[in-house]
């Protein structure tokens, strides 16, 4: 029978390493034979991973851009044409200078005519190749941007206005996502990396439309 004093188990370390702990016999070292090399965290790994991303073929994302890109250029392409040459039944530049008499601008119409219809058929072009895409999304999104604020200041309700916000946003989706890889645009750095880009197309944009409100109102 075991006194108070002997403790009645003991502790059986020859398991873990050849001489105990560890090899050679040193109490004080682990022996992690048991464990595999690799990375612990997989998620962690994939961000901290800066290698270079793979160009590879994305068809939804891809088709998708050239979609929206066709569908706005289509858009914004067959107003630029009406005021420009007058097609589709448009009213040409001396029309549309009427037009923006009637809209509240009061100096220089026709060069303000002029170009708008280039920004909208010159956007448009540029966004249906995929080449120079923030400089074309800009155009619009600056031409838009200028029809809601006319519209809202002649007192238009937002359900008159909202198929040109829809617009709008199109372009500023385009600005910061790039062309895709069906584009003209598919080795440039603009595609690539294309948020810096957008946010230098949103400020000429933003000053583009600017400009045009206080020097032609």
């Amino acid at each position: 029978m075991s006194t108070p004093d002997e403790p009645t188990t003991k502790f059986d370390a020859s398991g873990y390493g050849a001489g105990g702990y560890g090899a050679g016999g040193s109490g004080g070292a682990f022996d992690d034979s048991g464990f595999t090399a690799g990375p612990t965290n997989t998620i962690l790994s994939d961000v901290e991973d800066n290698g270079p991303e793979p160009d590879r073929w994305h068809a939804g994302l891809d088709i998708g851009l050239l979609v929206l890109r066709l569908g706005l250029a289509a858009v914004m392409g067959a107003h630029g044409l009406q005021k420009l040459v007058g097609l589709f039944d448009g009213p040409g530049i001396g029309g549309f200078a009427e037009a923006l008499t009637g809209m509240g601008y009061t100096s220089q119409t026709t060069l303000l005519a002029w170009i708008t219809a280039f920004a909208e058929t010159g956007g448009a072009l540029l966004l249906a190749l995929g080449l120079f895409t923030p400089l074309g999304a800009a155009a619009i999104l600056g031409v838009v941007g200028n029809i809601v604020f006319t519209k809202f200041q002649l007192g238009t309700g937002y359900f008159d206005v909202e198929f040109d916000i829809v617009l709008g946003v199109m372009a500023l989706t385009l600005l910061f996502t790039g062309a895709g890889r069906v584009s003209i645009d598919k080795n440039t750095p603009w595609r690539r990396k294309p948020g810096a880009f957008g946010a230098v197309g949103l400020l000429l944009a933003a000053a583009a439309s600017t400009v045009v409100i206080v020097m032609f109102r």
